[in-house]
């Protein structure tokens, strides 16, 4: 590789990427230029003799995007990332740039941190840990229920939602499935896969594991909802699209919701992976959301482990590598263009 073909441009980048990437590239050898600010038609501008960008789940990547991109020579878009839905794959044809994705890096960071939203909201342990430091030892209005026993309804069974289905296994729970294609191995471990219809009838608790697109945006609306049972948990880190906002924020008020737990929001790219403390948010979805006793926001953290983070790293990196000498990469499930 020349000069001129191993530059990286980095956008929406934070210290913890930084720190990974710069880490890992010690045996790759590229010139990495780390942007903050997310990818948009304002910031293409930046980048400066760079064949390569790479990009995260908010950057904007459209066709007005792509075309100054490949304006600029910008030949491969590489997400660090595993959803895809913020790029125009069809522009990227046209324009002949590459994309690729890391397809899985830690299922079980965000398996684990789906079954911690469901025990944080169960048992309210963020609730206690504040009333304690505040020598409050009182237990009321921290009741909770046994997960052993009830029925948890997961939609999408990839990597992450096999990885969940396991977890909630080990705590004893029934575990309903749905997907467009049923995994004998899930089936083998005492999964039922059943109808969309019937997870919503059926579950006490639902865990949204599928990818955001046509058939699945806002798969939780209205009409989902309404065949829900009461009190029903709602636990959502995929992609925020998957729920329709202002129609679970009528089922919490109704109370058929009884608990709500997103680590993703629709509108989240002006919101996630940002300082906002001293600011007035002007998103009135959001904060009527965080204004329900019942509700859990985390701010796109069930990725954010060790292990996660080197993985998409390093196989980020032998992508690019990858497309570079090869034109290809081995494992299909990452180049999407």
């Amino acid at each position: 590789m020349t000069s001129s073909n191993n530059k990286i441009a980095f956008f929406s980048t934070q210290p913890y990427d930084k720190a990974f990437f710069n880490k890992y590239n010690a045996d790759f050898g590229f010139e990495l230029d780390f942007f903050e600010t997310q990818l948009n038609p304002q910031t293409v501008i930046l980048i400066e003799n760079a064949t390569i960008v790479c990009v995260f789940v908010n950057d904007i990547v459209n066709e007005a995007v792509i075309k100054q991109l490949a304006e600029k020579n910008v030949k491969i878009i590489a997400l660090r990332c595993a959803g895809f839905n913020n790029v125009d794959l069809e522009a990227a044809k046209k324009y002949n740039i590459k994309v690729c994705r890391v397809p899985a890096y830690s299922p079980q960071a965000v398996a684990e941190h789906a079954m911690a939203m469901i025990l944080t909201l169960n048992r309210k342990t963020h609730k206690a840990y504040n009333r304690v430091r505040e020598q409050n030892f009182s237990l009321n209005g921290l009741l909770g229920f046994d997960l052993f026993g009830k029925t948890i309804g997961i939609i999408g069974t990839g990597n992450i939602g096999k990885a969940f289905a396991k977890i909630a296994l080990g705590f004893g729970c029934k575990v309903l499935a749905y997907d467009i294609v049923e995994n004998d191995e899930m089936i083998k471990d005492g999964v039922s896969f059943v109808s969309l219809e019937e997870i919503f009838r059926s579950s006490d608790i639902i865990s949204l594991h599928c990818p955001l697109n046509d058939q699945t945006k806002h798969v939780i609306n209205k009409t989902s909802i309404s065949f829900m049972k009461e009190s029903v948990m709602i636990i959502n880190t995929s992609r925020g699209g998957l729920i329709e906002t202002s129609s679970v924020i009528e089922g919490l008020k109704e109370g058929k919701i009884g608990y709500l737990g997103i680590d993703v929001y629709e509108q989240e790219e002006k919101l996630f992976f940002r300082d906002l403390s001293a600011d007035i948010i002007q998103d009135d979805a959001i904060q009527r959301l965080m204004s329900f006793p019942n509700v859990l926001v985390t701010a796109h953290q069930a990725f954010f482990t060790n292990e996660a983070l080197t993985q998409i790293a390093l196989v980020t990196f032998n992508n690019i590598k990858s497309l570079l000498e090869k034109n290809d990469i081995e494992n299909k499930a990452a180049l999407l263009v």
